[in-house]
Order: structure tokens, then C-alpha cells, then sequence
């Protein structure tokens, strides 16, 4: 079965707080969501700014295979604003909650249901394509969702949304509650927030339960503890659901998510499955021995499947076959006795607590071998200038290679403006 994606990042996943994405932002990660293949991307909200509105029509007039649709809230003026920007469709978000509809829009479930008819027949009389959110579903009297929803069919609306605006599911929760809507007439697709961290698992099990599309976020970037995660459902989908699939190259994945984490500033956590730096990194000597002989010892899928590669890293838990295999990638050909001498070093500074880096490595190799770069380089003189009110300075004069080169740099102290002096200098030289 073909699980259609939603991806809501430059709508949901922009509304990060403290994230913010200009125009060529917004285009450079619709671009790279088409290329991934995505079925739906939600380009924003059009009401917000007209700068929204600029973002939005640009990416719509782009000629992408994926269908491009603005939020909405059941208002004219809203849709008004969705019809300038030339987008496919509308994702009409209609309040089901009782908390939303008496406190917040102060109205009635028959008006409400008013204004989402009149909503969804102006989109259509206008050629808009349109998804029906049902907003705080999960914590929604149920038959007043069948309500909405079977109203919001005879008014010919494409898909219907059930959303986990505050992420309170849980997976057999999810499954229930979704599984009430399997002989539904339309698609239904699912919304899930992250507030306990169960986003995916309660995504996945909307989908067991009859869902045909999902709403997700790259990296799970979004409001609060942000939303399901795009590459964790995709790959999930892929690996664990049989006989389920969805449209997305996956071996673009990484890239993506690196995209999207830089153009945000909202950094991904080492520790986050399958883009995480450390989602293919090993440093145990019992997991990086059997990973060697056989990946698939201690990897439930290969880094290639999603643009990764794997990585040893070294430390006090390491085993001689993960520094065996760092030496071999770093081409660097020892003896039996020089590897013990580079062993116990690596150890000794993992006891110590520092994070033993490919450089350490580098290094500590050259020194056990005695390679010398004494030619190559030579601190002829150093000056610095430091007391009270003076931002303390430090130049330097360097031979490299036979030329003298002279840099400058301040610091916090002494010591720091030498080091920041000797580091310009030292970018100049090549190893």
C-alpha cells in the first residue's frame, strides 16, 4: 500500500520558535522536499505576511510534482488569500474540540459546521483541492468528528485529516481512534505532535489502523517538542511495516535533514535515529568487531539505505579491530608493537576523559612512528601585549616551508590571543 506524505516543515516546522526562514529558504527546501519525492507539501500559512505570500506563490508557480497547499482556517478571507498565491490546494483546519470551539472561537458546533461547509464549497467552486484537519481530534467527542467529516463529504472534500494537535496518543490510543474511520468514503491521513515522544510510534500506528497519509516535519522540527519526524516514519514504513511503502527516495534523506537543520539553526541531536550523528557510529569493541565481520550485528539498517556512512569512533570502550579499521581508512600502516603503543595511548586519553578525534589519532600515529614536521615549520618569534584595559594581542612570526609569515590576534587572556594568532597562521599550512 502507497502511504502519501504531507509534509508540513515550511508551515508547522517554521512555527519553531526562534525559527524564521526567508524566501530563498522556503524555495531551496520546497526544491529539495519535490526531489525527495514528497506527495503534499504545505508551503504556509497565506494570512501571515505578505512576504508568506510571496514565499508561497513562488514555490506554486515552480511546476513541482508535488501538490502545493496553504493552510486555511474556514474563513473566506483566508482562502481569498490561499486563491492569490496559485496554490493546488488548502489544508482547512476545522476546530473539533469543545475547548476550541466554545472558548476560543466562542461559536457553536451547528455554526462551526456552517462555516466549514461554506469554506469548503467556496474552495471548490474556485478549483481548490481540499484536506480536511480536524483540529484536536484526539481529544474530540467522536461522533462529532463523523459529523463534520460526512458533512464535509457531501461537500466533495478530498481528504480528512485527524489530528493530534497536543500529542496525548499513545499507539493502542492511536490505533482505536483511527481504526473508527477505516470504512471511511475518503482518504484519511493522520497529524501527530511529539509532546511524550510519541509521535512516529503513534503515526505508525495510524497507518496499521487504516490511514493512507501521514503529516510530518523533517528532522520532527515544529511547535512545542516539534512534530512526527519525517525520516524516522519514512524509513520505519520502509524497514518494519510489510506490504507498506511510500513515494520517497530514501537515500536522500540525510541530505535533507542537513538542509533543513542548517537553514533553521535548530540542531539535530547526536542521538536521533537515522540522521543523528551517532545513528551509525560505533566505539564498543564487541559492536564494532561484529559490525566489521557483519553489519548486520549491530545495525537494523545498512547507512547507505539513507545517505549515511558508518563511523568507528574511538575511545576508552574501542576494541583493536574499531582502531584497526580507523588506521586502515586513515592509510596509516603500523606494525604489531606500534599499534599496541597507539592502543594504549588512545585509552589512556579516553580514561581521561577527552574525545579521542581523527587528528588525536593522526598524531599520536606520526609520534610512535617518529615522522617529524620540525622542517616544515618553526615559531621564530612571539609578542604579546596584555594588562588592564588593553584587549590582550599577540602576534607571531612563523617560518613555514622556508617563508616567514607574521598574523596577529586578540583573545580573552594572553594565551588565547597567541593561540588565535598561531591558528591563522597554521591555515595557511598544508600537510
Amino acid at each position: 500500500m502507497n502511504i502519501k506524505i504531507f509534509d508540513t516543515t515550511l508551515r508547522d516546522g517554521e512555527q519553531t520558535p526562534g525559527v524564521s526562514l526567508t524566501f530563498s529558504e522556503k524555495l531551496r527546501i520546497a526544491s529539495k522536499l519535490d526531489d525527495i519525492k514528497v506527495d503534499y507539501i504545505e508551503a504556509g500559512s497565506a494570512i501571515t505576511s505578505e512576504g508568506e505570500r510571496n514565499s508561497i506563490k513562488e514555490i506554486s508557480q515552480q511546476g513541482f510534482n508535488a501538490d502545493i497547499l496553504g493552510f486555511s482556517r474556514p474563513l473566506i478571507k483566508d482562502i481569498n488569500y490561499c486563491l492569490d498565491c496559485d496554490v493546488d490546494g488548502v489544508n482547512l483546519v476545522v476546530p473539533t474540540f469543545d475547548l476550541h470551539i466554545f472558548d476560543k472561537l466562542n461559536t457553536s458546533k451547528e455554526d462551526l459546521l456552517e462555516m466549514s461547509n461554506n469554506a469548503i464549497q467556496y474552495c471548490k467552486d474556485h478549483g481548490l483541492s481540499v484536506e480536511i484537519s480536524a483540529e484536536d481530534a484526539s481529544r474530540s467527542d467522536i461522533d462529532f468528528i463523523k459529523t463534520v467529516f460526512n458533512n464535509a463529504a457531501d461537500f466533495k472534500a478530498d481528504r480528512f485529516c485527524i489530528c493530534d494537535t497536543v500529542g496525548i496518543l499513545t499507539p493502542d490510543k492511536s490505533f482505536s481512534l483511527f481504526y473508527q474511520f477505516k470504512d471511511f468514503s475518503k482518504p484519511i491521513s493522520c497529524h501527530c505532535h511529539n509532546d511524550f515522544g510519541l509521535a512516529v510510534a503513534n503515526t505508525l500506528s495510524a497507518i496499521r489502523a487504516g490511514a493512507c497519509e501521514f503529516h510530518s516535519t523533517i528532522n520532527g522540527i515544529g511547535e512545542r517538542a516539534g512534530n512526527t519526524s519525517f525520516e524516522e516514519t519514512v524509513v520505519a514504513i520502509d524497514r518494519l511495516i510489510p506490504n507498506y511503502y511510500t513515494s520517497v527516495d530514501i537515500q536522500k534523506i540525510y541530505s535533507i535533514s542537513k538542509l533543513v537543520a542548517r537553514l533553521t539553526g535548530v540542531n539535530i541531536q547526536p542521538n536521533k535515529a537515522i540522521v543523528g550523528e551517532n545513528a551509525f557510529a560505533h566505539e564498543s569493541g564487541i559492536h564494532a568487531n561484529g559490525v566489521i565481520k557483519n553489519s548486520h550485528t549491530y545495525e537494523p539498517i545498512a547507512p547507505e539505505l539513507v545517505g549515511r556512512k558508518r563511523k568507528f569512533i574511538l575511545g576508552k570502550h574501542m576494541g583493536t579491530h574499531g582502531l584497526n579499521k580507523k588506521l586502515e581508512d586513515m592509510n596509516l600502516n603500523v606494525n604489531k608493537e606500534q599499534f599496541k603503543q597507539i592502543f594504549d595511548r588512545v585509552k589512556d586519553l579516553g580514561d581521561k576523559g577527552k574525545c579521542v578525534t581523527d587528528f588525536d589519532v593522526f598524531a599520536i600515529t606520526e609520534d610512535v612512528l617518529n615522522i617529524s614536521h620540525n622542517d616544515r615549520l618553526h615559531l621564530e618569534e612571539v609578542s604579546i601585549v596584555s594588562g588592564n584595559k588593553i584587549m590582550p594581542t599577540a602576534s607571531v612570526k612563523l617560518n613555514i616551508r622556508g617563508e616567514e609569515i607574521i598574523e596577529a590576534g586578540v583573545g580573552i587572556g594572553p594565551v588565547d590571543a597567541a593561540i588565535n594568532a598561531v591558528s591563522k597562521t597554521l591555515s595557511q599550512l598544508v600537510i
